[in-house]
C-alpha cells in the first residue's frame, strides 16, 4: 500500500508542475499592515523588493497532509552573497514551486535569476532545505538543497549547486555537482550543516533526514526493533571531505541509524566548551533528540540524558547560541503549544501515561509539548526554563532565529510558526478517524479531498520576543510590527541594506515571502559591530571560530555556523548590537584551528574583516581552574528511599500536583549522648525507617529499632527528635503522610511516638497520641502554654483522594509525661481545617519573647498565629502588606540581613511553569462533588491572555463528570468555554474556592515594626519548585548563604516534569540581597526531587525521592 501511495503521488506531482505554476501567479498579495512609525520591522511588498516568491501548495488525492504528514513543513531560505558585490542575496526553496534565487540590488530592491543561473532546482520533486556555504574553498558561495517527499529515490537526490563565477553582467552561474563532490544523496533530507567537524581546515557535511512514514500503536517490543533495524535514508549522517570528495562517516562516527528518526533541526556548536563542534538534532513525534558530543578521534557520543532533563515530543526547529551571555551556547527548540486557550482545548490530546511510561521504559527520553530553553549550566548540565523566559508557547512553530534586532547588547528571538492546516484539530481527528473506519480503503479523488478540506485552516502570527537582559523575553510582537498573519516555516536573518540592524527574509506558505527591514538605526541609539572572517584553508568562511567582544564590562559571544533555524542559513557575517557603546575596548576570535587573534579599541559602526592568516598564537580550550564548593562522596549514610510506581492522577484525574513524593525527611540530633549527631531517615510506604549513630570515625551505623521496622507499611515524610517527657533522653515523632494507595481514614496515616532510652533505641508509645487518622505534613514543637513541657503543632497536608479538601490540623498539649491530647477546639480553633498545610515554624516575629507560628501550604495564604493568654490567634495582617498565597512547599526562619530579627524564605513553585498568577490574575480552584458520585471534582482555572479559563481539558473533564458529554458534544463547543459556561449557577452555588497570587519563591526580611517585606531573590531560585532549603556559610565569611533544591519529576504530563534545579547556591552579602553561585562553583548536580538537605560536620546530606542519599564535602 505504501509503495503504490509513494508511486501515485510521483505521478500527482508531476502533473501538477504546470498548474503550481499558473497558481504562484493567481494568488492574492496580502497587503502589509501599517504599523506604528516606531515599529522596529517594516514589512515590505513584493511591489517594493520585486521578491515575489510564494511557496505554493496544490492539493491533491495522493498530495496532501493524510498522505504525507509533512506535506505542509514548508521551504527554506539561505542569505549570503553570491555574487561577492558586498550586499546580500537570497534564495528560496519550493516544495512544490521552482527555487528562486534573488540578486541584491540595494534600496531593499531585487532582481530574480534563478533559471539563469541555473539553480531552480529538479522538477517535480519536493525541495526542503537549503544552505549557501563555500563548499570548495575558492571564495564562492555555493548552495546545497535538499529533497524529500514520499517519491522514489531519484526524486530525492539532493543537489550541490557549485559557483563557477560571475557573467559580466554581474549574474552568478551554477553547476550542479553533487555526484562529483559525493554529496547526491537520495535520503529523505530536512537540510544541511556544513561544519569542521575534525578541524582539518575544510568543511564537512551533516545531513539531517526523516522518515516519511510514522509509526503507531508502539510498545517496548516493536521499540526495540526498531531500534535494531538500520534505515540509510531515514537516518542522519555525517560526510567527511577528504580533498573535495565526500565520504559516509555515520556508522564510524556512532551516529544512530534507525528509522525512528525525524530530524526536523540542527545546531551546531562548541557546546561543552572543549574546542570541538558538537550536534544538538531536534526530532519530531516520539524520537528522542541527540545530542552528540564530539569526542575529537572522528567519533560522537550522544549524551542528551546526562545533561538535559527533558525535551519536547514534537521537536521542530532548533538554535544553539548563547542567549545570557554568560559565553556559553544554550539551546532553544520548539514544539507546537498554542499560547492562548483556543487552541489549546482544540488540538491538545489529553494526558496518556501508558504511551509515556512505554517511552520512557524504552529509552525516549522524557517528553513534552512546548518549546523549551535549555540554559548551559557550564558542568555538562542544563537547566530548561523556557517557560520562565517566556518562549514556550508559540503555537506550531518552525524556525527560532536567536539575534539582537535592537543592537541593545543581548540577543533577542524571532521564531516562524503555521501549519497550513490544523491536522491534530482533535475534532478532525475524530472525524476522521470514523470517517477512514466507514470507508475502509474505498475512498474516491473527491471523498479524500473533502476530508482534507474539512480540516480547519488557521493562519497565525509569528513570534518576536525581545531579551530584558539575560534568560527572560518580552512578546514585542505588535510593537516591533510583527503582524501580518502566515503560515511561515524557513526563515533567514541579515543586513540586507548595510544600514547596521538585521533584517528578516521569511518563506511562507500560500502567501508572498516576508521581508521585514530593520528600522532600528532610524529612531535608536545603539550601535553595532559587524564582522566578516576569511579563514585560511578551504574553510574560507571560518565556520566554527568563535567570537567574544569586550564593551563597557560586558561580554558578547558568538560562533561562526550559518545553517540556523529551520531548513535555513542566514548571513555569515557575524552581527553584534553593543548599545550605547561607542567602542568595543576588544575582539578575540579563535579559529577552529586553535589559533587566535585580538584586537583592541575597535569603533562601532563598522563592518571589520579578520583573517585567520594574521592570527598567529595557537590556543588551547580555555579550562578554568575552578575549585567547587563541594565535592560529591559516597555517602556514609547508606539509605535508599524506595521506588514506587504510584501515579497519583490515576486516582484522581483532575489532581493538580503529585502528593505522595515527600520523602524521605532527613533529621539529626545526638539521640545517644556520645557528643555525635546522629540521624533519622524517613522511609516510603512499605520501606521501614532508620535510625544511623553516627561513628567515631564520621561513618554511620544503622541502629536496630523494632518498633520503627513494625510501621514500615506508613509514609514517614516529616519527623522531630523532642523531648517529650523530661527525662533528659531525645524521643522521636514521626508523621506519617503520603497519598498514593490510603483511605481517607486509613490507620496508616495515624502518626506515632516513640521514646528514646539515651542509647539510640526507641520504643513506640502506644497511647501517647490522640486519634489522628490524617495524612501528615510536619511536627513542630513548642511549649504554647508555658507549662514546661514541649506542645506540638502538627500540620495536616491531604484527605487521600479526597484533594483539595482540608485535613484536620492538629495542636498537641503535653501532661509533661508524655502524653498528649488534641487542643485544638480549644487553643486555635482556626487551625482545625487551616488549608493544606507543607511546613510550619515557631518564631519570635515581634520579638516579645512568644514564638509565633507560621505556616505554610498549597493554596494557603502564609499565615501567622500569634499566642495570646496560650490561645493561638490568627494575625498574619501584623506582619505582611498583604495576603501572599501561592503553592508554599518549604519555609526556612534566618536572619539573613543580620538585623538580629527573623527573616523568612519560603520554597514555592517558581516561575517555570505553565501556571501563572498574580494579584490581578490569580490561579483559582474551584471543588465540589458536581456530579454527586460522591468524589470530589477540582477545577483549576488559570488565565490566558486575560481572560481565566478551566485549566482541564475537554476529555479528563467529560471522563470526570459524565453529564458534560450532552453540554459539550465536540471541541469547539468547549474551546472558549468560561467556568460559568461550563457550571450552571446552580452546580457552582456551594462549590468552594482556592486561589494563589504569588508562584516565586520568596524571601522576606523583617522591617520597621516588624512588618516582613519582600525582597527579590536571583532567577535561579524560579528555575522550579524548591521543597528544600539550608543555611550555610560556605566561604566563611560571616554572612549567611543557603541552598535551595527541590524539583518535581511526578508532575501530570501537561504540565511536565520540573528539573532545572541542580541545587541552587546563593552567596549573601549579609544584608539580605543574595547572588547565585554558577554550578561549576558551586559544584552540586543534584538530580531528581529533593526533599530534605542535611548538614552534618563538613558533610552534606541530601535526601531524593526514589533515590540514595547523595553525600558532598564542603570545608
Amino acid at each position: 500500500m505504501r509503495s503504490r501511495c509513494a508511486f501515485l503521488l510521483l505521478i500527482i506531482g508531476f502533473s501538477l508542475w504546470g498548474g503550481c505554476k499558473k497558481a504562484e501567479k493567481k494568488l492574492p498579495v496580502t497587503q502589509p499592515e501599517a504599523n506604528s512609525p516606531n515599529a522596529l520591522f517594516t514589512l515590505l511588498s513584493p511591489a517594493q523588493t520585486k521578491v515575489n516568491f510564494i511557496n505554493t501548495l496544490t492539493e491533491s488525492m495522493y498530495g496532501n497532509v493524510l498522505m504525507y504528514q509533512y506535506f505542509y513543513n514548508g521551504g527554506g531560505v539561505a542569505v549570503g552573497d553570491v555574487n561577492n558585490d558586498g550586499r546580500e542575496d537570497i534564495y528560496f526553496t519550493g516544495n512544490m514551486t521552482p527555487n528562486r534565487l534573488y540578486l541584491n540590488q540595494g534600496n531593499m530592491q531585487f532582481t530574480e535569476v534563478a533559471e539563469y543561473a541555473g539553480v531552480i532546482g529538479r522538477l517535480n520533486a519536493w525541495k526542503t532545505g537549503v544552505t549557501m556555504v563555500d563548499v570548495n574553498g575558492d571564495n564562492l558561495l555555493d548552495i546545497y538543497v535538499c529533497y524529500s517527499g514520499h517519491l522514489p529515490a531519484e526524486a530525492r537526490v539532493n543537489q550541490l549547486f557549485i559557483n563557477q563565477g560571475v557573467t559580466k553582467q554581474g549574474h552568478p552561474q551554477f553547476l550542479d555537482q553533487a555526484r562529483q563532490y559525493g554529496l547526491a544523496d537520495s535520503a529523505y533530507s530536512t537540510h544541511a550543516s556544513f561544519f569542521d567537524y575534525d578541524r582539518d581546515n575544510d568543511l564537512d557535511l551533516l545531513l539531517l533526514n526523516h522518515n516519511p512514514r510514522i509509526f503507531n500503536n508502539l510498545d517496548e517490543v516493536s521499540i526495540a526493533e526498531i531500534l535494531k533495524k538500520p534505515e540509510p535514508n531515514m537516518r542522519v549522517k555525517l560526510y567527511q571531505n577528504n580533498q573535495g570528495h565526500f565520504k559516509d562517516v555515520s556508522d564510524r562516527a556512532g551516529l544512530a541509524k534507525s528509522g525512528l528518526s525525524y530530524g526536523l533541526g540542527v545546531g551546531i556548536a562548541d557546546i561543552n566548551s572543549d574546542g570541538w563542534p558538537d550536534i544538538y538534532i531536534s526530532n519530531d513525534y516520539s524520537a528522542p533528540d541527540y545530542l552528540y558530543y564530539n569526542n575529537g578521534n572522528g567519533t560522537f557520543t550522544n549524551k542528551l540524558k546526562a545533561g538535559i532533563g527533558h525535551i519536547p515530543i514534537y521537536s521542530m526547529g532548533n538554535e544553539v547560541a548563547d542567549i545570557n551571555n554568560d559565553a556559553r551556547p544554550d539551546i532553544l527548540t520548539l514544539d507546537m503549544l498554542p499560547e492562548d486557550n483556543k487552541r489549546q482545548k482544540l488540538l491538545f490530546a489529553p494526558d496518556n501515561y501508558e504511551k509515556f511510561e512505554i517511552n520512557t521504559r524504552s529509552g525516549l527520553h522524557y517528553q513534552y509539548m512546548r518549546n523549551m530553553l535549555q540554559v548551559n549550566n557550564g558542568d555538562g548540565t542544563f537547566s530548561e526554563v523556557g517557560q520562565l523566559s517566556g518562549l514556550s508557547n508559540t503555537d506550531w512553530s518552525w524556525a527560532p532565529l536567536i539575534a539582537d534586532y535592537d543592537n541593545d547588547g543581548w540577543k533577542d528571538v524571532y521564531i516562524t510558526n503555521g501549519f497550513l492546516r490544523d491536522f491534530t484539530n482533535m475534532d478532525f481527528l475524530k472525524y476522521r478517524g470514523g470517517y477512514l473506519q466507514l470507508k475502509g480503503n474505498n475512498i474516491s479523488e473527491p471523498e479524500m479531498m473533502a476530508l482534507v478540506k474539512s480540516m480547519p485552516s488557521s493562519n497565525v502570527i509569528n513570534y518576536v520576543f525581545q531579551n530584558t537582559g539575560g534568560t527572560q523575553f518580552r512578546n514585542r510582537g505588535k510593537d516591533w510590527g510583527i503582524t501580518q498573519p502566515s503560515n511561515s516555516n524557513g526563515a533567514a536573518y541579515a543586513d540586507l541594506d548595510n544600514d547596521g540592524d538585521l533584517d528578516l527574509v521569511i518563506n511562507n506558505i500560500n502567501q508572498p515571502a516576508f521581508i521585514y527591514q530593520n528600522q532600528s538605526n532610524n529612531f535608536k541609539k545603539n550601535h553595532y559591530l559587524q564582522v566578516k572572517l576569511q579563514g585560511a584553508g578551504k574553510n574560507t568562511a571560518g565556520i566554527g571560530s568563535k567570537i567574544w567582544v569586550y564593551a563597557q564590562g560586558k561580554q558578547q559571544y558568538l560562533e561562526q555556523m550559518p545553517s540556523r533555524g529551520y531548513q535555513s542559513s542566514v548571513s555569515p557575517v557575524l552581527h553584534l548590537g553593543l548599545g550605547i557603546s561607542t567602542f568595543a575596548d576588544s575582539v578575540r576570535v579563535i579559529w577552529p584551528s586553535s589559533k587566535q587573534q585580538i584586537l583592541r579599541n575597535i569603533k562601532t559602526d563598522q563592518v571589520i574583516t579578520l583573517k585567520e592568516s594574521a592570527a598567529v598564537e595557537a590556543v588551547q580550550p580555555i579550562r578554568q581552574n575552578i575549585i567547587p564548593v563541594f565535592l560529591p562522596i559516597k555517602s556514609s549514610l547508606a539509605f535508599t528511599h524506595q521506588a514506587t510506581a504510584i501515579n497519583d492522577f490515576k486516582r484522581q484525574p483532575l489532581l493538580v500536583n503529585p502528593l505522595s513524593f515527600d520523602g524521605p525527611c532527613l533529621i539529626k540530633a545526638d539521640v545517644n549522648q556520645d557528643g555525635l549527631e546522629d540521624i533519622f531517615a524517613g522511609g516510603s510506604a512499605g520501606q521501614a525507617s532508620q535510625v544511623y549513630l553516627q561513628q567515631k570515625n564520621g561513618s554511620f551505623k544503622p541502629k536496630a529499632n523494632p518498633d520503627i521496622t513494625t510501621d514500615k507499611n506508613s509514609d514517614d515524610v516529616d519527623a522531630l527528635f523532642v523531648d517529650v517527657n523530661q527525662d533528659k533522653k531525645l524521643d522521636l515523632y514521626v508523621c506519617s503522610g503520603g497519598y498514593g494507595n490510603f483511605t481517607p481514614d486509613d490507620p496508616l496515616l495515624q502518626d506515632r511516638l516513640y521514646l528514646g532510652d539515651g542509647q539510640g533505641n526507641f520504643k513506640k508509645s502506644q497511647n501517647a497520641l490522640p486519634d489522628m487518622r490524617t495524612s501528615s505534613s510536619c511536627v513542630r514543637a513548642q511549649d504554647i502554654n508555658h507549662d514546661g513541657a514541649l506542645d506540638l503543632f502538627v500540620g495536616g497536608r491531604v484527605i487521600p483522594g479526597r484533594y483539595p479538601e482540608a485535613p484536620r490540623s492538629y495542636i498537641l498539649l503535653n501532661n509533661g509525661q508524655g502524653q498528649f491530647r488534641d487542643a485544638t477546639k480549644e487553643i486555635a480553633p482556626q487551625l482545625e481545617r487551616v488549608g493544606l498545610v507543607t511546613d510550619a515554624a515557631w518564631v519570635d516575629l515581634n520579638q516579645d519573647k512568644k514564638s509565633e507560628l507560621v505556616l505554610v501550604g498549597e493554596w494557603m495564604p502564609i499565615t501567622v498565629f500569634s499566642n495570646t493568654n496560650n490561645k493561638l490567634i490568627e494575625n498574619t495582617s501584623a506582619y505582611f502588606f498583604k495576603s501572599c498565597r501561592g503553592w508554599w512547599n518549604k519555609l526556612l526562619v534566618g536572619d539573613f540581613n543580620q538585623d538580629q530579627q527573623p527573616d523568612l524564605l519560603i520554597g514555592n513553585l517558581g516561575l517555570n511553569s505553565q501556571c501563572k498568577a498574580s494579584d490581578k490574575q490569580p490561579a483559582t480552584l474551584i471543588f465540589k462533588d458536581f456530579d454527586d458520585n460522591g468524589s470530589v471534582d477540582p477545577i483549576l482555572c488559570l488565565y490566558m491572555q486575560g481572560k481565566s479559563y478551566p485549566y482541564v481539558s475537554r476529555d479528563e473533564l467529560l471522563d470526570q463528570i459524565s453529564v458534560m458529554r450532552t453540554r459539550f458534544p465536540d471541541y469547539k463547543s468547549y474551546a472558549d468555554a468560561g467556568l460559568k459556561d461550563i457550571f450552571t449557577p446552580e452546580e457552582l452555588r456551594g462549590a468552594k474556592k482556592l486561589s494563589a497570587n504569588c508562584f516565586s519563591t520568596s524571601l522576606f526580611l523583617s522591617a520597621s515594626q516588624h512588618k516582613l517585606q519582600p525582597v527579590a531573590l536571583p532567577l535561579e531560585a524560579q528555575y522550579a519548585p524548591v521543597q528544600a532549603l539550608s543555611v550555610l556559610d560556605y566561604n566563611h565569611d560571616g554572612k549567611v548563604d543557603v541552598l535551595l533544591a527541590g524539583n518535581q519529576n511526578q508532575a501530570r504530563l501537561r504540565f511536565g516534569k520540573a528539573d532545572a534545579n541542580y541545587g541552587v547556591l546563593l552567596q549573601g552579602n549579609g544584608q539580605g540581597k543574595f547572588t547565585y553561585v554558577p554550578q561549576p562553583k558551586a559544584g552540586l548536580q543534584l538530580k531528581g526531587d529533593v526533599r530534605s538537605i542535611l548538614s552534618v560536620n563538613n558533610l552534606l546530606l541530601v535526601g531524593i525521592n526514589q533515590q540514595p542519599v547523595k553525600a558532598y564535602k564542603w570545608k
